[in-house]
């Protein structure tokens, strides 16, 4: 199998944008980006790209040319100056899960961002996500501390009930981070590395009846690098029990509100089977000096 991944430019694929992302989340139309609009905002400047097996789109990322955003920028600096890409969105079809085309197309994306000079490209995703964790911190190097409280408001399908917190992710596509990870020159370390490192675990969860359940409370670490532990299948949580899917979703928003307000930044993600068998994930926060 060829996975081709180029500009999706025929009038037919952006109608098969529309069912595609249906059926990727589960969606109605409300929630669905019209391929029209995708269409004239990467007319415009902007990047809409698919993955195809053969003639089928099976995936796509889309992004936009913004401005940075902050508190201290001044009203006489050029836009220029700001220049971001900031990645809407991304989705693969189920079926295709796990054959790194995601990684793949966010590779496109970079290519496309470095042909325009833009240094940084950011996105949000969901950080109970371990998948998008996995690929967004650990293979692409990207890192966050923002974290965005119910940021896409409610929405239906597998999410409803769950507020939509997001991470702000930063990724310096210019930078020795990001060139080393996808460069393939240095992977993500594993957990067992981090601990040999003295980092410390600050949210050690356990399992009941099969589902991985938050401790009560998180410890103040005053070391320079923390674990904290995320459900390495929060999708099971939610289709499973609700009310502990939003309970991990109180326990790390609390966490890492307080973290990223005293300096840490995420820097990478690990992941680990225990004795039992069973599947853990934890991000590795970093303290910066300001």
């Amino acid at each position: 199998m060829t996975i081709d991944i180029h500009r999706i430019e025929a009038s037919d694929d952006f109608r098969k944008l529309e069912a595609l992302q249906r059926l990727i989340w589960n969606t109605d139309d409300i929630n669905v980006i019209p391929g029209r609009v995708m269409h004239a905002i990467d007319f415009s400047g902007g990047v809409l790209l698919g993955a195809y097996d053969e003639d089928e789109l099976i995936g796509f990322v889309f992004g936009v040319i913004g401005t940075v955003q902050g508190l201290n920028q001044r009203i006489d600096q050029v836009a220029a100056a700001r220049l971001q890409l900031y990645s809407a969105i991304m989705g693969v079809h189920p079926a295709y899960h796990g054959q790194g085309i995601g990684y793949r197309l966010k590779l496109a994306q970079r290519e496309y961002a470095l042909r325009l000079g833009i240094r940084l490209v950011t996105w949000t995703y969901d950080p109970l996500e371990s998948r998008n964790a996995w690929l967004n911190i650990g293979k692409l190097g990207a890192i966050s501390h923002r974290y965005l409280r119910d940021f896409h408001g409610e929405l239906d399908g597998i999410n409803a009930g769950l507020s939509t917190d997001r991470f702000y992710v930063e990724w310096w596509v210019t930078g020795n981070r990001v060139q080393s990870r996808v460069g393939r020159q240095r992977g993500p370390l594993s957990y067992e590395q981090m601990i040999a490192g003295r980092a410390m675990l600050i949210n050690e969860a356990s399992f009941e009846e099969g589902l991985l359940v938050p401790p009560a409370n998180f410890i103040e670490s005053e070391r320079n690098l923390i674990l904290v532990e995320i459900p390495a299948d929060i999708a099971k949580i939610k289709q499973q029990n609700i009310a502990l899917a939003r309970q991990w979703r109180a326990h790390t928003r609390v966490l890492f509100e307080h973290y990223f307000a005293n300096q840490f930044i995420v820097t990478d993600f690990a992941r680990r089977r225990d004795e039992e068998g069973q599947e853990h994930a934890y991000y590795v926060l970093t303290f910066q000096h300001a």
